[in-house]
């Protein structure tokens, strides 16, 4: 009895932690399908009386006529290209100093190698807000304000120390008698890295990948302040952006960010199984 009513109880938590998770995202894409006079009634309805795609048409620019219902389309566009541009290289660049800089810290001896590697991994718990000013200040001396170099150079800085920790955590768990054995015939250690050790790190690369784009796909106060124009702003600047002075447009808003939750929702969907295999890879050796 007692069994069973442990199970109910955590099946009951469950479920509640699935409805709190889910019930803000559905709230979301059911306002994109309401008309706008429905959303402004005195009566909510949890279930849209009548369905409209008007949110979505403007929001693509499909059907338009209005010059501001262009300007939206290519609003959202340029700034769903550079939500892609800067977690995409902020991605591949964090991953690939990531792969190199784990392998180091764990096969080559050098002087201030554990010291080092401390004091890169701590420099993840600092909060973004301490250093946002001198940041800002280093990024315009440097004319990098406003352009993707500058943003994704902030998102690596930002996900990397993270990224390092664990791809050391995978190396560290990868048999050291293959890599000798390279050795022993010949193999550079480039050639070790590249050919072997990375294939059977794939999961940790994979891991790393997902958390810092996801990471980046997200990021708020970091374009805020270093993406004030359509040059690079993304898409968690541009959404509330639609909420004006005198109107606010929850269809297009909701819409909008319905949109913007496919990408990093696909990932978690069909790459969940490669983030969890490479957050585990470095527990067991």
């Amino acid at each position: 009895m007692r069994a069973l009513l442990s199970r109910f109880g955590l099946m009951l938590a469950c479920a509640v932690l699935v409805l709190w998770s889910l019930v803000p995202v559905y709230w979301a894409f059911a306002t994109s399908l309401t008309p706008t006079p429905d959303l402004t009634a005195s009566q909510v309805h949890f279930f849209p009386q009548t369905l409209t795609f008007d949110h979505y048409a403007k929001l693509f620019g499909i059907g338009t006529t209005m010059a501001n219902d262009t300007m939206v389309w290519q609003q959202f566009r340029a700034a769903l290209v550079n939500s892609i541009v800067t977690s995409l290289g902020a991605t591949i660049l964090c991953v690939a100093l990531a792969a190199a800089g784990g392998y180091a810290f764990v096969r080559l001896n050098f002087p201030g190698r554990t010291v080092i590697f401390i004091l890169v991994v701590a420099t993840f718990a600092i909060p973004g807000y301490t250093v946002l000013i001198p940041l800002y200040r280093i990024m315009t001396t440097l004319r990098l304000v406003d352009t993707y170099l500058g943003v994704t150079l902030i998102y690596v800085s930002a996900f990397l120390p993270l990224s390092l920790w664990l791809m050391r955590s995978v190396y560290q768990s990868l048999p050291l008698s293959i890599e000798e054995a390279a050795q022993i015939d010949g193999a550079s250690r480039l050639y070790i890295l590249a050919r072997i050790v990375l294939p059977m790190a794939a999961p940790g690369l994979v891991a790393a990948a997902i958390i810092t784009f996801l990471g980046a796909w997200g990021q708020f106060m970091v374009p805020l302040i270093f993406s004030p124009t359509m040059a690079t702003k993304p898409l968690t600047i541009l959404v509330p952006e639609f909420a004006t002075k005198n109107f606010v447009d929850y269809g297009l808003i909701n819409a909008a960010g319905s949109v913007a939750i496919i990408v990093p929702t696909l990932i978690v969907i069909f790459l969940n199984r490669y983030l969890v295999s490479g957050l585990v890879a470095g527990a067991v050796k």
